[in-house]
């Protein structure tokens, strides 16, 4: 009987880890997504970078569309400055057609994406990553051959008015990284659209 009970609270205890995902200071998996352009993309990949900023995020969620710029702006200003962007979408394309592949490679042409935009077929990185809204930011720092979460959350404090953001999450915690120092905020509330997980 104590055997069983221990059994049920390894699991239990397994369960909610996982249901966590990755929080500050644990060290990421890597991933190989199919982007766009029909490649596949892996952190990896990224052998000069000093870190990398993944964004799961989607075509129809309204947050992720008040956000796109700017997600397209974080990629512009910092693609070449050590930390490159890619984003990711994890939805359900049963559920959310304008998900779709084929809508991602419209959107990201008609937005003007200048970053890799892959698609999460099986929604194993999202898991993973403990991703639950979109948009919802995950900053790696790469440390060795590992890549080390240093920020989870919101883009910034303002999803409606982009110029009236007090505090830039993102653009502040790489400063900070980029100029030696650690990441002051480290965890905030991601705001967005939950992700539209598949039915079992």
């Amino acid at each position: 009987m104590k055997k069983l009970v221990v059994l049920m609270i390894a699991a239990f205890i397994g369960v909610s880890a996982f249901a966590q995902g990755y929080k500050p200071g644990d060290k990421a998996m890597d991933f190989k997504l199919k982007n766009i352009d029909g490649s596949m993309v892996s952190l990896t990949d990224y052998k000069d970078a000093k870190g990398i900023i993944v964004v799961f995020t989607c075509n129809h969620c309204p947050f992720s569309v008040k956000y796109e710029d700017r997600i397209n702006g974080l990629a512009k200003k910092y693609n070449n400055a050590g930390f490159p962007l890619v984003a990711v979408n994890p939805n359900d394309t049963v559920q959310y057609a304008d998900d779709a592949y084929s809508k991602m490679q419209v959107r990201a042409k008609d937005k003007g994406f200048v970053f890799p935009y892959l698609v999460d077929d099986t929604q194993a990185v999202a898991k993973a990553y403990g991703a639950t809204k979109t948009p919802h930011v995950f900053l790696l720092q790469k440390e060795g051959k590992e890549f080390v979460v240093k920020y989870v959350g919101a883009i910034d404090d303002n999803t409606d008015d982009a110029s009236a953001a007090k505090v830039k999450y993102v653009e502040q915690a790489i400063d900070e990284l980029n100029a030696g120092k650690p990441v002051s905020v480290s965890t905030t509330k991601a705001i967005g659209c939950g992700i539209k997980w598949k039915k079992a």
